[in-house]
């Protein structure tokens, strides 16, 4: 009698093997089994967001606002919640506001106007208040008194402070992304795609090289339209030109050096910029609306000039099709040789400056001074200057903390520091560090809140030493 072989290994005798199930019967049983296993234990990962709803109307009447559209989140008995933010916040700009008109923040404090607070009967006129530590709080000033009040969160879309980018949003104060998404932190790259990955553009970088025979404008490059991120540099004796599709000179043309300065061409702002090493530089955001040629004004040996630019793929052949149609180096008529030994005199580098207006300031050194000033002062710190305007009869720096010895009222990492006088003692340079003492001065109606460095103040280079000084003068000072 033989034997067989069955579903799963079932020996069979004979014809007594049970039917084989059909294919039907089969999906159902693993249909079953997973239903099983689905029931029998607990759901995993976090569960699924619906699609995001419409945008809502904007915050604001006028000026900016915000927008914001919602999702739901949908997820089984034992799913986790879904990951990211059901909100999203987006800027929306409208005509600006007439002028006059009353600030949003001035509006929300004006809400509580004649109504009693503080539990007592007595009512107040409320003013915006700038000094507290939360700017996306509604902190509104008593008027007339030395106090004031935060009523909780301000609305979306209040700006964060007096002409701030930032836009507070459920309490936050948030900038937008190049998406326009508030807290995106979505970024531009070197394509001008936002949120791109550099991907959409190639980047152009060389060394123009050619020595020339000849006194006069070399041509160096043509700068393509579309070219964002211009960067040249060299450094000689010699001057760079740039001229326009019409054959005009934006700067050094004609035998004539221009002053360093920001000079509009082609849709964009470049930046020439000159220093006595000899050194220039040309710099320039783009993209550009039409080409550029590049030129070297030769008046000795070149060295060497550097230039790069990052150029949309699809403009990259055409650009290399001119740069050799056009067969550089090609020079101007009427050329003068180069004469190694005797170059050509170049016109002055740098325009003749106007004496200083500005008196020298008052000796403030000592260790008697410094004890004064720390002891007097609401904060001490360190911080880099990272930019200085003038304006009427006051400075203001903007300031990047890094180190604070002393502070009687919270302190933002980016702060503006003000200064009396068109000039200033002691004058602070961009880009240096300092380590200063500052006081705080409110205006009478609230309505200013300054980081104040007095005139003959503190403000001294920072260095390890004066580190040192200014910790002996901490402990030194009267509890």
């Amino acid at each position: 009698m033989g034997f067989s072989i069955g579903l799963a290994g079932t020996r069979c005798i004979g014809t007594l093997c049970p039917p084989r199930p059909r294919p039907f019967q089969s999906l159902l049983l693993v249909l079953w089994t997973l239903l099983n296993c689905v029931l029998g234990s607990s759901a995993q990962g976090p569960g699924e967001w619906t699609p995001w709803g419409s945008w809502s109307r904007c915050s604001s009447s006028c000026g900016r606002g915000v927008s914001v559209r919602s999702r739901r989140c949908i997820r089984l008995p034992g799913e986790e919640p879904c990951w990211e933010s059901s909100h999203e916040y987006r800027v929306c700009q409208l005509p600006d506001c007439p002028p006059g008109a009353v600030p949003f923040r001035d509006l929300q404090c004006a809400l509580y106007n004649g109504h009693p607070v503080l539990g007592t009967q007595k009512t107040y006129q409320w003013i915006p208040f700038h000094g507290a530590p939360n700017q996306c709080d509604l902190n509104c000033l008593a008027e007339g008194h030395a106090f004031y009040h935060s009523f909780g969160r301000v609305l979306d879309g209040t700006p964060c402070s007096p002409g701030a980018q930032g836009l507070c949003v459920a309490g936050r104060c948030l900038s937008a992304g190049c998406d326009g998404v508030l807290g995106s932190g979505a970024l531009e790259d070197r394509c001008g795609r936002c949120g791109g990955a550099n991907d959409s553009c190639l980047f152009v970088q060389r060394v123009f090289r050619d020595a020339g025979a000849f006194a006069g404008y070399w041509n160096v490059t043509l700068i393509p339209e579309g070219a964002r991120h211009i960067r040249v540099a060299h450094r000689s004796r010699n001057h760079l030109a740039l001229m326009g599709v019409d054959g005009r000179y934006v700067l050094n043309g004609n035998w004539e050096v221009s002053p360093p300065g920001t000079y509009e061409a082609a849709g964009t702002r470049v930046v020439y910029a000159r220093a006595a090493a000899p050194q220039e530089t040309l710099h320039a955001a783009g993209p550009t609306s039409q080409d550029l040629l590049l030129q070297i004004l030769l008046q000795e040996p070149n060295p060497g000039i550097q230039f790069e630019f990052w150029l949309p793929r699809e403009r990259y052949g055409p650009f290399q099709v001119q740069t050799q149609a056009l067969g550089w180096p090609v020079r101007q008529p009427q050329p003068r040789e180069v004469e190694a030994r005797a170059p050509i005199a170049p016109p002055p580098l740098m325009p003749t400056l106007a004496p200083d207006p500005c008196p020298p300031c008052p000796d403030t050194r000592g260790r008697a001074h410094r004890l004064l000033h720390y002891c007097g002062s609401d904060f001490v710190f360190q911080a880099r200057v990272v930019g200085r305007h003038r304006q009427a009869q006051e400075t203001r720096y903007e300031v990047h903390i890094q180190l604070i010895y002393k502070n009687r009222w919270p302190l933002r990492t980016r702060e503006y520091v003000w200064a009396p006088a068109h000039c200033p003692c002691p004058p602070l340079a961009p880009q240096q560090e300092y380590l200063m003492a500052l006081r705080r001065l409110v205006s009478p109606d609230g309505t200013q809140d300054r980081l104040l460095l007095p005139h003959a103040g503190y403000a001294r280079p920072w260095s390890p030493a004066e580190d040192s000084r200014i910790r002996l003068a901490a402990r030194r000072c009267p509890v």
